[in-house]
């Protein structure tokens, strides 16, 4: 993409309702615009990261088996009546009528709307064990919405629900879904901490947080430090091998690592001390087990092997996909701006032509532009006749993780430069190699 014919609307001053990193740095970098409190336009750069993350939740969710498919924003109250929730979620529930007088809501969940496609269409259990998911746009009426996308009205938000036979079954659901997340966030550069959380009005007393350490966190965490020498990595899993998957949860979730709402401090002072970390958490997912509470309430029954019915067992799974981009820059920033992983990076490399009109300086810039682009990956060319000094800042901004800087000086002696944007090292060498080494380094991601 030339920078010159892309939309990328960049703020020199911070807006003075940005009280977090993430969010001034999505202001400033172009990637959001308010629409209303807690509401967002997502601008070109921020569609473009908030895409790959949601592929790459679909990739690992496919990856573990679990079948994609899409339920609507608009549900009917009746169903959650039949559940006992429509009354019992609060404030939070964006309730309507339509032109008929029939009591709608804007959904912030789709347990109850899931469990009726379930009933509805499986009645053996022959047909389980079964994980349907879909990533949609959810909307929950927060009484203060702050920190741009990271406590918003509406979000868009991984929502998977699994439907077993046996508790045993359902469990294994847990654990696949555990270790399907692990992988989710090590890919997006990510190390999220599954933490012994609190139901809430989802339900179910047993349940993990995903948590990035981060200074703005809206949670207390307590945690035993070895947790953070942990990596998934990239292991082979069977997602079908039970043992396999509960030694990965054992492996993740035996050292301390908890919520504010489930701190147990006996346990805590437990571990040596000076293990014993005491931190701030941003929340990007959450997996339940609830057994039968909403199969038994809503009738979502199979015929057993024994031909009794009996109410299946369920679980739900949820990744939140957009505030995943405020954890990301929260986690990876400096003062100049955004550092993206490789993972999600809206565009693979930058480059800078500093002399722009300069025949030499077009000619190596083009020629860069056109092999990044044959060999599959996405440059950003700053074409713009701009000083050099504000071409660097707008890079450091949007927080492009390498940058190739081409000039008339360099040329000569046959170099371009290429920059870290994590670590500020530069490298001259020449084009041919440059984009030799940028496909060398996103060959794996």
């Amino acid at each position: 993409m030339r920078l010159s014919r892309y939309f990328l609307p960049v703020l020199k001053e911070t807006p003075a309702d940005a009280q977090i990193v993430s969010h001034r740095y999505m202001l400033r970098a172009g990637m959001i615009k308010q629409s209303s409190a807690g509401i967002y336009s997502w601008l070109p750069l921020g569609f473009k990261v908030l895409r790959k993350l949601e592929n790459i939740v679909h990739e690992e969710q496919v990856r573990a088996g679990h079948i994609p498919m899409l339920m609507p924003t608009l549900q009917s109250a009746d169903l959650w009546r039949e559940s006992g929730r429509y009354d019992d979620y609060g404030e939070e529930m964006l309730r309507i009528s339509d032109r008929h007088g029939r009591d709608m809501l804007y959904g912030p969940t789709n347990e109850e709307m899931v469990t009726d496609i379930f009933r509805s269409n499986v009645s053996s259990y022959k047909d389980l064990p079964l994980t349907l998911y879909h990533i949609q746009w959810k909307f929950r009426d927060e009484i203060r919405p702050r920190f741009g996308v990271m406590r918003g009205r509406e979000f868009l938000m991984k929502d998977g629900y699994n439907f077993d036979l046996t508790r045993e079954d359902a469990l294994h659901a847990y654990n696949r879904h555990l270790v399907s997340y692990l992988r989710t966030y090590e890919r997006m550069g990510l190390q999220a901490i599954p933490m012994r959380a609190d139901g809430g009005p989802i339900g179910g007393d047993y349940t993990h947080e995903f948590l990035v350490l981060a200074e703005t966190g809206e949670s207390e965490v307590f945690y035993d430090s070895a947790v953070t020498d942990l990596k998934f990595g990239d292991r082979d899993i069977d997602f079908d091998n039970k043992e396999q998957c509960e030694s990965i949860l054992e492996e993740f979730t035996t050292k301390y690592a908890r919520t504010d709402e489930t701190h147990d401090e006996a346990l805590f002072n437990e571990i040596p001390e000076d293990r014993r970390r005491v931190a701030r958490g941003i929340e990007v997912g959450q997996i339940f087990y609830f057994g039968t509470k909403y199969s038994e309430a809503m009738g979502a029954m199979v015929q057993g092997p024994d031909g009794k019915k009996v109410p299946v067992e369920m679980g739900s799974h949820g990744i939140g996909v957009s505030r995943l981009l405020g954890a990301i820059i929260e986690a990876s920033h400096d003062e100049n701006g955004i550092i993206w992983p490789e993972g999600v990076t809206p565009f693979h490399v930058g480059i800078i032509n500093l002399r722009q009109g300069d025949d030499g300086t077009d000619a190596a810039c083009e020629s860069l532009y056109a092999e990044l682009t044959a060999a599959g990956l996405e440059p950003l060319y700053d074409d713009r006749n701009e000083r050099a000094g504000g071409k660097f800042a707008s890079m450091d901004l949007i927080g492009l993780p390498w940058r190739i800087t081409v000039g008339p000086r360099g040329l000569k002696n046959g170099v371009v430069e290429l920059t870290s944007r994590r670590t500020g090292e530069s490298e001259e060498m020449s084009p041919e190699a440059a984009v030799a080494r940028v496909k060398e380094i996103y060959a794996n991601h």
